[in-house]
């Protein structure tokens, strides 16, 4: 038996490598993940050297904060990436952006009760964890404390915010203790997607409405439910985070785990051929074409199901493989730049064009979905 076995290996040894260009369901080496993920980074570090610059959206004729949520989004990504590639570079340019904007939400407002404003806080959390001094996580308690004395739990009025919001939460939850950060982070997710507007989660789908205006009887020009990809997304992401949080005997775990797997179900049956979703997930010709925020964060989703066994490997991997290859093959271009990233806004039509060579009117969040996509890949 042991002589049959080292045959079989010494075959399997000889035999090439099937290359993930030549088979779209096979992951590319580990080392070429990390080169692919590295060389984006670069870019986009290469064309913002001073973390604390504003953000020009020049349709707006503004200047924005650079610890709004696009650029909160960009570090989630670039703190996941430190977490298998600990470059001091990362570190540091983390460090320099949150001390330059003193461990503060935007406008340094503890009171705001806007996620996007507090998106930030997760990566102020996730420095603390490697390097803690008090004053890194003074405004963000002092914000997040605001939510657990205060009785409303109807803050998220489109589902963006729960990505935004919900990890803050979770990520205290664990550091603290305190499990009233949990109930509340449960409260308003339940909230948001059971009552608002009849409930923003169809379970039925397995997808999400982006807010109040987009329930029925809204419909697509094309008659179809309108499920926003990069919304979607931000829900998956916003439950991985708190599975990744949450502890193995809360009384909501499961629930999350439902949801998730719900999702990333009724995700996986609208892939594209090609291996993107589109904007619009029950409507491929509402603004049909490759997206890749949403498949980013789909991806990312689909690899952390996998890794920790909540989803089946041998339906799923083919499907993140798919989608990942086709995030790398096709809109990374040679110098690092991400193409087919749809600009900001709530729905199919916002942010368009979305081509190869097209730019957003912010170009972090789309570095910062492909980041923690590649990252959870990585540690398949």
């Amino acid at each position: 038996m042991k002589r049959l076995l080292l045959a079989v290996l010494g075959v399997l040894m000889l035999a090439p490598a099937v290359p993930a260009a030549e088979n779209s369901t096979v992951l590319p080496p580990r080392k070429e993940t990390l080169k692919t993920l590295i060389k984006v980074n670069d870019f986009y570090l290469k064309n913002h050297p001073d973390p604390l610059v504003g953000i020009p959206y020049y349709s707006r004729k503004k200047v924005y904060e650079a610890n709004i949520w696009t650029r909160g989004v960009y570090f989630e990504g670039l703190m996941a990436l430190y977490s298998i590639h600990p470059d001091n570079r990362y570190y540091d340019y983390a460090y320099d952006w949150a001390e330059g904007f003193k461990w503060g939400m935007r406008r340094d407002d503890t009171t705001t009760r806007n996620a996007d404003n507090y998106c930030c806080s997760q990566t102020y959390i996730d420095l603390y964890r490697l390097t803690p001094e008090p004053k890194m996580l003074t405004k963000t308690k002092a914000n997040m404390n605001m939510y657990l004395n205060t009785p409303q739990v109807d803050d998220w009025t489109w589902i963006d915010a729960i990505q935004m919001g919900m990890p803050v939460m979770a990520k205290l939850g664990k550091d603290t203790g305190d499990k009233r950060y949990f109930d509340k982070a449960w409260n308003m997710y339940k909230w948001s997607r059971d009552t608002l507007a009849g409930g923003l989660y169809n379970e039925k789908d397995g997808l999400w409405w982006r807010d109040k205006d987009f329930v029925p009887p809204y419909k697509t020009p094309n008659g179809k439910q309108c499920y926003w990809s990069r919304g979607n997304g931000w829900v998956v992401a916003a439950l991985v985070k708190m599975l990744e949080e949450l502890p193995a005997d809360d009384l909501h775990r499961a629930d999350y785990e439902k949801d998730l797997k719900n999702m990333l179900e009724a995700a996986a049956k609208c892939q594209r051929k090609d291996g993107f979703w589109n904007v619009s997930l029950a409507d491929p010709d509402d603004f049909g074409g490759k997206e890749l925020t949403g498949t980013a964060l789909f991806v990312y989703g689909m690899a952390y199901g996998v890794r920790t066994g909540l989803l089946d490997a041998k339906k799923f991997m083919p499907v993140l493989a798919k989608g990942w290859n086709a995030m790398v093959n096709e809109a990374v271009h040679p110098n690092g730049y991400l193409g087919y990233v749809q600009g900001t806004g709530k729905e199919p039509k916002d942010g368009q064009p979305v081509a190869y060579d097209s730019k957003p009117d912010f170009d972090d969040y789309g570095t910062g979905c492909f980041l923690l996509a590649g990252s959870e890949v990585y540690k398949l």
